[in-house]
């Protein structure tokens, strides 16, 4: 199977929009900088939170997040991603963007319904229409974070098309259950982002990444105790 042309739409609008960001990026003072990342973290909190809201089971959320961490604990999963950003001056900085950028754009309804319908039926209408939303999205965190945003228009390109090829063993995340609890796990990860853009706290997130990957799993063990 193909990877639909609305991945690369979706994957060739997050690399404009961060190159635009780039660029912008150098003309910003630090003044307004610090004034835009907490305005970027507050958002992300709000997002975050209205995600986390959609959960059906917090206990599942829960235990998806602690198995989550535990694993990225144990293969340094945030290091790593700083150790690719060697490419950049500041790979802390780079790392934190990467998971920031990364997290927004690829975790939410929108990329697990969209990518399934665009792999079944063949509609990329959902991917379009975050396309326009990531666009912008990209602009703004390039602004801050430089190129580690830029660098995440490849991850939109090689997982979306991944889910896509998949589709068809992914229709369960479809289900309303199994979708309300990924997309739990998904926004308390980007509440998480949005401690850490605000620096109340500087929480290793990507560590937290293999919580979504949990998340169905202990929800199909969940109903099979149920």
């Amino acid at each position: 199977m193909r990877i639909h042309i609305s991945v690369l739409v979706n994957s060739l609008a997050v690399a404009t929009g961060s190159g635009i960001g780039m660029f912008l990026g150098r003309s910003i003072p630090d003044r307004l900088r610090k004034i835009l990342f907490q305005a970027v973290g507050l958002t992300t909190i709000g997002i975050g939170i209205k995600m986390s809201l959609e959960t059906s089971n917090f206990i599942v959320v829960l235990i998806s997040l602690a198995l989550g961490v535990l694993v990225g604990e144990l293969f340094k999963i945030e290091d790593r991603i700083a150790s690719v950003g060697k490419i950049s001056k500041d790979s802390s900085r780079f790392a934190k963007g990467f998971v920031t950028a990364t997290t927004l754009f690829l975790v939410g309804p929108m990329t697990i319904v969209g990518s399934v319908r665009a792999g079944l039926v063949k509609d990329g209408t959902l991917i379009y229409i975050k396309s326009a939303l990531d666009f912008i999205s990209s602009v703004i965190l390039a602004s801050l974070y430089g190129i580690s945003v830029l660098t995440t228009s490849l991850a939109v390109l090689l997982i979306q098309g991944l889910l896509v090829i998949f589709s068809s063993q992914l229709v369960f995340l479809t289900d309303k259950a199994y979708l309300a609890n990924f997309t739990g796990v998904g926004g308390l990860i980007v509440v998480a982002i949005g401690i850490r853009l605000l620096e109340i706290e500087d929480i290793r997130v990507g560590n937290f990444l293999p919580a979504l990957i949990f998340s169905p799993i202990v929800d199909f063990l969940a109903r099979m105790i149920k």
